[in-house]
């Protein structure tokens, strides 16, 4: 560590700086406090050593500069058999430890070596914050549509609050990374965050899975188990899918947001927790209350704060902010071409943000230098039929096969950039068919 000795005693100065160089610290020694003030103007240090009483400024009045201007410096006294009162003060108002003199300076070093250790345990946790930040901050949603303005700004008010959220979405929006940026941005960072998907599970094992079991409940319970809202006490608890929940679960959940409290399956004791709830689903809950599906007042409950997030296809401005982020994040030094790009921008991505990452890192996998439109799935190549239900309906069903023609004649023109043979390629048919084609369209 880089150490500052003040003492305006030069025996116990070159004493201290010699004793420092030699267990391998940086020291630098000087007489007045005045002067180490003049050094932390010029340099940085990661700890001082001061004497508590000095001719001019002293000890304490220098701890309380250090403290006003916020130098990140640890301060460790040096202080007489009858001033170790005022150590202690000094201690009170943020320094370190100090030292009754005479003293032996490896017990000096064992004092530094202390704040060493801890100073990279702060700076560990530091790195370990900022890591989460990282993974589970805002700047993980990617996407700068109207949508997404929308999404932003509702997570601006929920995580300055401790209200219940209810995430919509289709399959694969983002719902879970929408949870995880409000719990590392909440005051419950600190607390855990427990996930539980509530689709394709039994009402008995759903409800064991969220309020946990004591021995003996049912067959197969050997061991008490603790539940979801047990583990997440002083956390969030995410709740995806909850619109697959139950009814007959839905009010033991309503009870225990009314009451914070619940019975573990096959006891009567009652567990008190401190949970935030953030919900997600991924049909219109309003919807299922009409059909009898979902409860009004668990509905009310959930939806303190909703946020939506729309599909992909609601957002194509933010496809190729996505890519970028994507490669970003596969640290790959594969280009996609232009051609390959607008194939990626006119898909509809049925599986939203999820498909298009699994997608990209398939691409990725086997194609790591340049992606080019025919390394493109199938699925993406052929893009889905425009509605001609009206056309339909009203008997021309010509018409409605030639709207549809027309329309992939137009995506595969644009996607190529309108090169015809490798149109003509990709709709497998040849170029000449592809030419009468076009022009029964009017499109060339």
């Amino acid at each position: 560590m880089k150490i500052l000795i003040i003492d305006d005693e030069e025996i116990m100065r070159v004493s201290v700086q010699t004793a420092l160089a030699d267990a391998g610290h940086e020291a630098i020694a000087c007489g007045t406090a005045e002067e180490g003030l003049a050094h932390l103007a010029e340099e940085r240090f990661d700890a001082a050593v001061v004497d508590l009483k000095m001719p001019g400024m002293g000890g304490m009045e220098f701890l309380e500069v250090v403290r006003r201007d916020s130098v990140s410096m640890s301060v460790v006294i040096m202080t007489a058999y009858g001033t170790v009162e005022t150590a202690v003060e000094a201690m009170k108002k943020g320094a370190y430890d100090y030292l009754t003199k005479p003293f032996d300076t490896d017990e000096l070093i064992l004092i530094l070596t202390r704040l060493q250790e801890h100073r990279e345990v702060v700076e560990e946790n530091r790195r370990l914050k900022d890591s989460l930040q990282e993974r589970h901050g805002f700047h993980r949603l990617v996407g700068k549509s109207s949508g997404m303005q929308k999404v932003y700004e509702a997570l601006d008010v929920v995580c300055a609050c401790d209200c219940a959220v209810l995430v919509t979405g289709e399959t694969g929006t983002g719902k879970e990374m929408v949870a995880r940026a409000i719990h590392f941005n909440s005051k419950r960072r600190s607390g855990p965050l427990v996930a539980v998907s509530c689709a394709a599970l039994s009402t008995e094992i759903l409800e064991s899975e969220l309020f946990g079991h004591v021995r003996g409940a049912f067959t197969g319970a050997t061991a008490d188990k603790k539940g979801r809202f047990e583990l997440a006490h002083g956390g969030t608890l995410f709740l995806d899918e909850v619109d697959d929940i139950p009814l007959e679960l839905q009010v033991k959940l309503l009870r225990v947001l009314e009451n914070g409290a619940f019975e573990r399956v096959g006891s009567g004791e009652s567990v008190s927790v401190d949970v935030r709830i953030v919900a997600a689903s991924k049909s219109d809950l309003r919807q299922r209350i009409e059909e009898g599906s979902f409860r009004d007042d668990l509905f009310y409950r959930l939806n303190q704060v909703p946020i939506y997030l729309p599909p992909l296809r609601e957002r194509r401005e933010d496809t190729p902010l996505l890519i970028e982020h994507f490669m970003q994040d596969m640290e790959s030094p594969s280009r996609i071409s232009s051609q390959a790009a607008q194939a990626l921008m006119d898909y509809g991505w049925p599986g939203n943000i999820r498909e298009l990452k699994h997608v990209l890192e398939r691409l990725v996998m086997f194609h790591p230098q340049r992606i080019d439109v025919e390394n493109l799935p199938e699925e993406v190549l052929i893009p889905p039929v425009p509605p001609v239900d009206g056309l339909v309906e009203e008997g021309s069903f010509e018409e409605a096969m030639s709207a549809a023609e027309k329309f992939l004649l137009m995506k595969a023109l644009e996607r190529t950039g309108g090169n015809q043979r490798e149109a003509a390629r990709q709709l497998g048919m040849p170029a000449s068919s592809l030419r009468s084609r076009l022009e029964r369209h009017k499109l060339i």
